[in-house]
């Protein structure tokens, strides 16, 4: 792993690194198929109850569910059961235990589910903000698929790992792999016009909140500008939802509390992280009933993405919840 931890950085540093959040919202993580051990079938009907569970918060009893799995053989073996064990334990805030399983997920998966193990564990260290370390696991996955020569799906794993730095206060190594990822969607050789449009606009998007991260909301507007005009011009309907998004986060960090209110509400409701900037927000302004509520409804989503664990712990902590409460939430 240093050595293609190696490979990457210094890939990342020839090109001046580049771009945007793939969607400036994570990806969900998708159902995986049974894939392990020859014995996998055996164990279809428990991994779906067990997925069920965790999807209904219930982490605990998938955690058990899980356990018996592995416990039982050749499920230790299971893919599936590993990642899934992961996962939740992640979502319970067990995270050194989460991130036994998670590697022997990546041990063990199939070659077309090894970049899913990966960041998997990523998103593990996102949970604590840990970019160091997720950027070792993005980093292996970026180098399989420029290997592949697919470089839209590489410049999206370095716009994830841009959010994850970003959101863990490593702003000017999320500066670095955000224009990796900009760059990398550019030398696609079968880019679209429309296309292009569509990495211009996550491009000023990253820009704009990076300079609101740094404070500096003149330089932030400019780029809310320019993306604007980026997304007016692709004309994308499917995108529009993140421009409320963008300049309710750079009103969030440049001080703006009622605007960062107004904008946020109008953006993907269902996402966790933007309702955690969202109660963030009417905390500032004293409104902690209406801050509690969404964080409530935080902690009802179970879904082990970036956007999950960088609002989760919030959530978690503003409420004064513990762990093994969560699943009960």
């Amino acid at each position: 792993m240093k050595r293609t931890y190696r490979f990457v950085s210094s890939f990342f540093s020839a090109m001046l690194l580049s771009s945007t959040l793939l969607s400036a919202q994570g990806t969900q993580q998708a159902p995986v198929q049974m894939q392990g051990s020859p014995a996998a079938s055996d164990f279809s009907e428990p991994i779906k109850q067990a997925r069920q569970l965790n999807s209904e918060g219930k982490q605990s009893e998938a955690i058990d569910a899980y356990n018996k799995i592995i416990n039982s053989g050749s499920g230790k073996d299971l893919y599936d059961a590993q990642i899934g064990i992961g996962n939740a334990l992640d979502l319970q805030g067990k995270y050194e235990e989460a991130r036994k399983h998670l590697s022997k997920a990546i041990e063990i998966a199939p070659a077309e589910l090894r970049i899913q193990a990966l960041k998997a564990m990523a998103f593990s260290y996102a949970f604590q903000r840990n970019a160091k370390e997720a950027a070792k696991f993005e980093m292996q996955a970026f180098n399989m698929q420029m290997k592949d020569n697919k470089f839209i799906d590489a410049a999206g794993t370095a716009n994830e790992l841009a959010r994850i730095q970003l959101e863990s206060g490593d702003i000017d190594d999320a500066y670095r792999s955000y224009k990796s990822g900009y760059d990398t969607a550019n030398k696609a050789p079968d880019l679209k016009p429309a296309d292009k449009d569509l990495w211009d606009f996550r491009w000023e998007h990253a820009l704009a909140r990076i300079a609101a991260r740094r404070g500096n909301k003149f330089e932030a507007q400019k780029h809310v500008a320019a993306a604007k005009a980026a997304l007016d011009k692709m004309n994308n309907s499917n995108q529009a939802v993140f421009y409320p998004y963008l300049t309710g986060y750079v009103a969030f960090y440049t001080g703006d509390m009622k605007s960062a209110i107004a904008d946020l509400q109008q953006a993907d409701q269902k996402d966790p992280f933007i309702l955690t900037l969202l109660a963030q927000a009417y905390d500032k302004t004293g409104d902690h009933d209406k801050a509690m509520d969404l964080y409530r409804k935080v902690l009802a989503i179970n879904t082990h993405n970036p956007t999950n664990a960088f609002a989760r712990p919030i959530a978690k902590k503003a409420l004064g919840t513990s762990s093994a409460a969560v699943g009960k939430c």
